[in-house]
């Protein structure tokens, strides 16, 4: 992703923008046809009041001056004052139009700007589970949370109220423009005068805003990482006492946000008394120069009076284009994070032709594999071996010898530089990686449970599970006893991670999980790391079960937990150096029994 503080706005983004409302086009035209009405009906309104003025009110005026009598007057006025009751009828007529027609396509755009984003976060969501592992070890969570939550909302904005507003505006310009050249021509171009002025301004607003915005997306999206962070790991910053660092490092980043908001503030602070110095400027001009076309006869005072109502609705639509910068800003700055999000490309991706496999027999296979994370730094040094069917084989070292590497491998969450690694003989780079990763059961020390129910958190949304294999499941590996007893058994509600469980717990529901799946390979890592003995002992149970007839690849910490795998290798530097059984092994008397030795010294296991 690019960095947060400099995307790049263009007509591209814009047209992707727009892209998500073409299939919504007719709805849109729908809206664009009622913003049009009601112009029409706003435009109307001083063409009402003009005519009122000048056939009835003014009428009354003039004649008035003639020396008639009361009487006279009287009978004159009774034929007019029906004029002026029909006149405000028709305007009252007109205010009632306008009110629905905008509740009208209000209602449409609100619809249509919700399916809108409802597809471009289903879009960004799906876009996030293809990405590889080590894209999220480098972006913070609270900043892709802001791009599927914040930028949409801010995106949907623009749709739901800017868009209506700078069509409708320019469609009042337009309209306002036109029947005030139509009354009189020299003195609209006498008001126009003040528009170079404002455009000159306007243009300088827009290019200075638009820094601010992406400044303000960038810090926003700052403070929601470190939030995010810091909520997370709570319990670490507690157990440092290191809430004081944390509150400053906050209060920091919120005061960058502050001044960034301020910086915006005061440029349309600026702004904004340009734009009403202009209104006054043309409302002086209307008055010295329109009054004196009236007085001389040259416009009637109900033209004058229209050309001050026209007046005030050309200058609305300016001053709403101006107020409505900072979301079409804040809109570009949202939109662009959001493509340049979409823009990253999955590392790990299917072949042209991927092969398709509904399971495996488990015989895999490393061929001189070379890994590493960054550039040559080397992970996994031409390492090669190989794990027949039905076979269980662990994996020892000290940490960073590469354990963990070989398992984001084997389900292909990175890709190798060089060699190549087979399952039943196939290049795992050919097999769909859905396949791959669903026949492949990997249960970690730590344990991933979310928010929902415990039936949830076994099925995982597959709808092909069926609420009688998560229970079969869940009594195979032991977890059915401890599900029975909560409130809701099943259906109980699982909080944020499963906080409320055991980490025992917690890992008898994993191999539930695992099982429903019916992989045909298991990673273990350690799966009975810091479990208590009674609990350890269910699992073990649990394991063994759920081992048999499936090839099972086991990272080792304890010595004692894999004495009776088939195969033992022990990893050094990235490097296969000692390969056997426990017992060969340990007859070898190299590294292994060393590391064995060690561990008997300082462990009541052995």
């Amino acid at each position: 992703m690019t960095n947060e503080s400099t995307p790049k706005f263009s007509r591209h983004t814009v047209r992707r923008v727009l892209r998500y409302a073409k299939p919504y086009w007719h709805w849109f035209l729908l809206a664009l046809i009622l913003i049009l009405a009601t112009v029409v009906f706003e435009l109307w309104q001083p063409m009402i009041i003009e005519k009122a003025t000048d056939d009835f009110v003014g009428k009354y005026v003039d004649i008035s001056s003639e020396g008639l009598s009361v009487s006279e007057l009287r009978h004159i006025r009774s034929a007019d004052i029906k004029g002026v009751l029909f006149m405000g009828a028709l305007y009252l007529f007109s205010a009632l139009m306008i009110l629905g027609l905008n509740y009208a396509q209000a209602t449409i755009l609100a619809t249509v700007g919700q399916k809108i984003i409802y597809n471009m976060r289903s879009d960004i969501f799906r876009h996030l589970t293809r990405l590889h592992v080590g894209f999220y070890n480098n972006n913070p969570i609270g900043r892709l949370v802001t791009r599927v939550t914040n930028d949409c909302e801010t995106v949907l904005e623009m749709f739901t109220s800017v868009i209506v507003s700078i069509v409708g505006s320019i469609f009042v310009l337009v309209g306002v423009m036109a029947s005030m050249l139509h009354r009189h021509v020299q003195l609209s171009l006498a008001i126009f005068s003040v528009i170079p002025v404002i455009v000159v301004f306007t243009l300088v607003f827009t290019k200075l805003t638009r820094k601010l915005y992406r400044a303000i997306r960038g810090k926003l999206s700052d403070l929601n990482a470190f939030i995010a962070e810091h909520v997370s790991g709570m319990k670490v910053v507690q157990i440092f006492a290191a809430e004081e660092d944390a509150q400053r490092d906050f209060e920091e980043k919120t005061e960058d946000l502050r001044k960034a908001h301020m910086r915006q503030l005061m440029a349309f602070a600026a702004y904004s008394p340009v734009a009403y110095l202009m209104n006054i400027v043309a409302t002086a001009i209307l008055l010295i120069y329109g009054g004196s076309l009236a007085m001389g006869g040259v416009i009637t005072i109900g033209t004058l009076i229209a050309f001050q109502r026209y007046m005030s609705r050309f200058f609305d639509p300016i001053q709403e284009l101006a107020e409505n910068f900072n979301v079409i800003q804040s809109a570009a700055a949202a939109a662009e994070r959001i493509f340049d999000l979409l823009d990253t490309e999955p590392q790990i991706q299917d072949a042209e032709e991927p092969i398709h496999m509904s399971s495996f027999k488990g015989h895999i296979e490393f061929k001189n594999v070379w890994f590493a994370y960054q550039d040559e730094d080397w992970i996994l040094k031409d390492l090669s071996f190989e794990l027949l069917p039905g076979q269980r084989l662990a994996f020892v070292g000290e940490t960073g010898a590469g354990k963990t590497t070989i398992q984001n491998l084997i389900c292909r969450y990175y890709d190798i530089q060089k060699g190549q690694i087979f399952i039943d003989g196939i290049d795992i780079r050919k097999i769909a990686v859905e396949d791959l990763r669903r026949n492949i059961g990997q249960m970690l020390q730590d344990v991933f449970l979310f928010t929902g129910t415990v039936k949830s958190n076994i099925r995982l949304n597959n709808e092909n599970i069926s609420d009688e294999d998560i229970i079969t499941a869940a009594k195979y590996v032991n977890a059915d006893p401890f599900i029975s007893k909560l409130d809701g058994g099943y259906d109980h509600q699982v909080i944020e991670r499963g906080a409320a469980f055991s980490a025992g717990e917690r890992q008898l529901l994993s191999f539930a999980r695992t099982l429903a799946f019916k992989p045909s390979v298991l990673i273990l890592d350690e799966a009975t790391a810091n479990i208590d003995t009674e609990t350890e002992v269910l699992i073990q149970d649990a394991l063994e079960k759920i081992m048999q007839g499936r090839s099972t690849i086991i990272v080792a910490h304890r010595l004692s937990t894999i004495q009776n795998c088939d195969k033992i290798i022990l990893l050094h530097h990235g490097r296969l150096v000692e390969e056997g059984s426990h017992q060969e092994l340990l007859e070898k008397k190299g590294m292994y029994y060393k590391l064995y030795k060690l561990q008997y010294e300082h462990s009541s296991d052995f």
